[in-house]
């Protein structure tokens, strides 16, 4: 049972929207002046980097929480770039690092770590960003206190 009252409920939710919202900025501006990169192209290089660089279009978008339209024009544009490659496969599409994404990403890694650190981990200390990582899990898994 919530111990939240429905004004609380309301103030929490602007609370993690404006504190998400604050990080978020500091880290991304950060990462973005340091690498040249956008939100969404490091959005993902990280996505790709993490699942062993290559992934299904539709679960790229699915991951991302993205409109496949909007995934597939900036894909168009990465691959412009030589950042990715995209291959037909049965049923769908295969996106891939190409050399100069994996360059890309392996040379921002670094400072979005900094970042992360700098502007979310540090603040928290130890035991508040376990405390904010086993929450995040529970909430993304759709878990609730009855």
């Amino acid at each position: 049972m919530s111990t939240v009252r429905g004004g609380e409920a309301t103030e929490l939710w602007l609370l993690w929207k404006r504190a998400h919202e604050t990080v978020r900025a500091a880290v991304i501006a950060e990462t973005t002046a340091a690498s040249g990169l956008s939100e969404p192209e490091l959005s993902i290089l990280v996505r790709l980097h993490e699942s062993g660089g290559s992934q299904r279009q539709n679960a790229l978008a699915a991951a991302l929480g993205w409109d496949r339209t909007r995934l597939s024009h900036l894909l168009t544009r990465m691959a412009n770039r030589d950042y990715v490659t995209r291959d037909k496969v049965s049923n769908g599409v295969r996106v891939a690092l190409r050399p100069e994404g994996r360059r890309m990403i392996d040379a921002t890694l670094p400072a979005l770590d900094a970042a992360t650190r700098r502007h979310l981990v540090d603040r928290l200390g130890p035991d508040g960003a376990e405390t904010l990582k086993a929450l995040i899990d529970r909430l993304l898994l759709g878990e609730t206190n009855s």
